[in-house]
């Protein structure tokens, strides 16, 4: 099992959580939630209003999110859904945990109750430099008072 921290479309609540409980998908199991340990540019940009956390460490805002177990197989459908590597990369970062509810081995409740686990990350080096200069969030919900409504795949031209 590997650990994923998510940050946008696929936390609780919001418009692709469904996949994160598609076991024909593989298997996502919550863990708790965190924050980045170094802060990251977390914008909203493109036409479909996309979340994207730029790798530009040391910029911008604690991200907040939602850490994972997942499967391989349910890693394999993240890294295809979330277009690694063109769209998005897939990168080991810091989390500190907030709130967790793991029950994993011995050495996994020792690192949460350290406060800081290794998580795979889905941020984008591959971005316009004009993203640069959007606003930073420090969380992400689509219905946010940034008016800025995610627009589903399947509603996409």
């Amino acid at each position: 099992m590997a650990r994923v921290f998510v940050y946008g479309t696929l936390k609780k609540g919001q418009p692709n959580y469904k996949h994160m409980t598609n076991t024909a998908k593989g298997l996502a199991k919550f863990q708790g939630r965190g924050h980045t340990v170094e802060k990251y540019p977390l914008v909203i940009a493109g036409k479909y209003n996309i979340p994207y956390m730029l790798n530009i460490p040391g910029t911008g805002h604690h991200i907040a999110g939602e850490i994972y177990s997942v499967d391989e197989q349910m890693l394999q459908f993240l890294d295809e859904f979330e277009g690694c590597p063109d769209m998005y990369q897939r990168t080991l970062m810091r989390i500190q945990v907030v709130e967790w509810e793991g029950k994993g081995g011995a050495g996994e409740a020792r690192a949460a109750a350290d406060g800081v686990l290794e998580c795979f990350v889905y941020s984008t080096a591959t971005f316009p430099p004009e993203w640069v200069g959007l606003p930073y969030y420090d969380s992400y919900d689509s219905s946010g008072k940034h008016g800025l409504s995610y627009v589903l795949r399947e509603s996409r031209e």
